[in-house]
């Protein structure tokens, strides 16, 4: 008998994650590059400010300098979504974060379709809100290697500077720079005793249903409610008929007609919700 995390809830995280991609996919082809920087900023925004500051301390990273609590955060939050991040620092006011392929927001070759205005948005709307957030008006974020473009994918630091930051100075780029190195003994890993097997699934999960409720909700913010609803109906029919059969399969159901897709939908493969 199977004693690991219910696959149901890898399912549930996987098809959120692909719906996601789907509309990412869909606002950036029906809307243009510009909409979805938009949208993937006021999405990232919210989620920050939804989540960063209470993340912040279940991770046990107070206390800490900021720089590197920063990166630190990236590396632990992403990782429970199932999101490779390496972490590197370089000293208590600098440190790196490294984004491994494949990159869980893209997903295989999808990559070439989303335009590097959604990467910015998300990066003005989280990274370089963490100063803000934490009350330091010295700490930004610098990137210095993106996807879209083919670098060598996303990797940045954070960096505590001796002066204050306007806001257009809290997110620089500076593609010249390379990280040190990796080291992979000085990774940061989530408290032990509060983070067990099953509440990291659950963990996984809530990672994409979460970027989906406030997804939605930012999206009818851009683009109003009833073409928001439109594209977001028409990438839930997509995805779901794409990715029906792998469901399925994750959760013992039955790739067959009405009835099977019926059962399928009530009970889950027998899994249950």
């Amino acid at each position: 008998m199977n004693s690991g995390p219910d696959p149901a809830i890898a399912a549930q995280a996987e098809l959120h994650h692909q719906y996601l991609l789907g509309l990412e996919l869909m606002v950036s082809t029906r809307e243009g590059p510009e909409v979805v920087g938009d949208w993937m900023f006021r999405l990232f925004r919210r989620q920050h400010e939804d989540k960063f500051l209470s993340s912040f301390r279940k991770l046990g990273l107070e206390g800490q300098p900021h720089a590197v609590a920063c990166a630190k955060y990236h590396v632990l939050s992403n990782g429970m979504g199932g999101v490779a991040v390496e972490y590197m620092e370089e000293s208590d006011k600098k440190a790196w974060v490294r984004f491994r392929y494949p990159r869980w927001m893209y997903d295989g070759a999808a990559i070439c379709g989303v335009p590097v205005e959604a990467s910015r948005g998300f990066l003005k709307g989280w990274y370089a809100q963490n100063g803000v957030s934490l009350g330091n008006p010295r700490l930004g974020y610098v990137c210095v290697s993106e996807d879209m473009t083919g670098q060598f994918g996303l990797c940045g630091y954070f960096r505590e500077y001796d002066h204050d930051l306007s806001e257009d100075e809290r997110l620089a780029f500076a593609p010249g720079e390379r990280p040190p190195p990796f080291d992979p003994d000085a990774q940061p890993a989530p408290p032990d005793a509060e983070w067990s097997e099953e509440r990291l699934a659950k963990a996984n999960r809530n990672y994409a249903v979460e970027y989906i409720r406030n997804g939605v909700r930012e999206l009818a913010n851009v683009l109003g409610d009833d073409r928001a609803v439109e594209l977001c109906k028409l990438a839930a029919r997509l995805t779901g008929l794409q990715h029906y059969r792998q469901m399925a399969q994750d959760v013992g159901g039955v790739d067959g007609g009405p009835k099977e897709a019926a059962r399928f939908r009530d009970d889950d493969g027998g899994h249950g919700r």
